[in-house]
């Protein structure tokens, strides 16, 4: 495989996580809908660990780098607090 054919493979992949992490943030103003209908607060630790966790092992059976898995996953977890709290009036929208 050529060096072009590879790096075009990545940006294909590049462009599907963009695509995922944005789902990932509509889902968020789902998660907040509920939240505030429950009266549950934006952030939840137990949540938090159940994922970074999940992610860690996951990263680990894949044989990639699970401590730096773990801070994508706080980024995007952060992300999604952080779109909460502005969809629910505690912050801005980005």
């Amino acid at each position: 495989m050529s060096l072009e054919k590879v790096r075009s493979e990545i940006s294909g992949i590049d462009t599907g996580i963009i695509r995922l992490i944005a789902r990932r943030q509509h889902l968020a103003e789902e998660v907040i809908r509920i939240k505030m209908q429950e009266g549950l607060p934006v952030h939840d630790e137990h949540r938090t660990r159940q994922v970074l966790d999940s992610v860690f092992n996951q990263a680990t059976e894949c044989k990639i780098d699970p401590v730096a898995v773990q801070e994508i996953f706080r980024i995007l977890i952060g992300m999604s607090e952080d779109r909460q709290r502005g969809f629910s009036g505690e912050g801005n929208l980005p």
